[in-house]
């Protein structure tokens, strides 16, 4: 059986629903805080049981009788992460998982500035200490273009702190990706990264959505602390918005540079690219 947690959430739960594609809905669980939240996965044979990190002991009956879990990462950047994801690899191990998968962070090295860049690399050091089988998916960023890049359709600029080439991903992909591996027969040992075929700069993007909306998209580089006070006074707090900052600070400094084709080689396809994302977001 195949264990996925934060199953209610975006990426684990298009994980699912790819799974749902490759496997018997009897092969597939899932963990999640709010079983209620889960019944249409229910209703459709996939075992729901209730467990969070918080409940070690929840948890660990959550993976009873699973071979591999997918241990979606925390993001609250209030809680104890790393000890929260401590809790869960130690129930996964007291459950007789034998595979961990573990959706970290493309760049996930030391010296990273992007301040999430240490929650999974001490994930990781805690999984390769665990005596499990492990895998630590590297993602690449694959939030909404929109967060990154502003409201540039309104304003005709894409207006942030310098950054560097990022590998934009479609979460889309990386779900059908993971369920890829998941369902496959190929194991992958340790880190591996999942991104989008080509690397991008704000520059680049801003050429891409010029010809997608015949009119000029300008890159307008703002000073750091010039574009956290506009953060702060749009609503963000001041915490946030200097976290986010770490995150073009990263970009420039080069840790996304890297682009990768095994995202394709698991899809049997090229993924979507920021051109086809930036289209179908013009489209709705």
């Amino acid at each position: 059986m195949i264990v996925v947690t934060g199953a209610t959430g975006g990426l684990g739960g298009a994980t699912v629903e790819h799974l749902l594609e490759r496997l018997p809905a009897e092969r597939i669980g899932v963990s999640v805080r709010d079983a209620a939240r889960a019944r249409h996965l229910a209703d459709r044979g996939v075992r729901v049981r209730q467990g969070s990190y918080e409940e070690p002991a929840a948890l660990r009956a959550s993976f009873a009788g699973a071979e591999q879990v997918l241990l979606v990462s925390g993001n609250d950047p209030a809680a104890d992460m790393v000890g929260l994801h401590r809790s869960a690899i130690e129930a996964a191990v007291e459950a007789g998982v034998r595979r961990i998968l573990y959706t970290s962070q493309q760049g996930a090295v030391p010296g990273n500035p992007y301040r999430p860049s240490d929650i999974h690399i001490r994930t990781e050091a805690i999984l390769d200490d665990s005596g499990l089988a492990w895998t630590a998916l590297r993602n690449g960023a694959y939030g909404p273009l929109d967060q990154v890049l502003g409201p540039w359709r309104r304003t005709g600029e894409i207006a942030q702190p310098a950054d560097g080439p990022v590998p934009y991903t479609d979460r889309a992909d990386i779900a059908e990706a993971t369920a890829a591996i998941l369902a496959g027969d190929r194991s992958f040992d340790g880190p591996v990264d999942l991104t989008a075929p080509t690397a991008l700069t704000f520059d680049d993007v801003a050429g891409i959505a010029s010809d997608l909306t015949g009119r000029t998209i300008e890159r307008v580089v703002l000073d750091d602390e010039q574009w956290v006070a506009d953060q702060i006074a749009l609503g963000v707090p001041e915490q946030m918005a200097r976290l986010m900052l770490t995150w073009y600070q990263a970009a420039r400094a080069g840790y996304f540079a890297e682009a990768g084709p095994l995202l394709a080689e698991l899809l049997g396809r090229e993924p979507r690219t920021a051109d086809d994302r930036l289209a179908a977001d013009l489209a709705t």
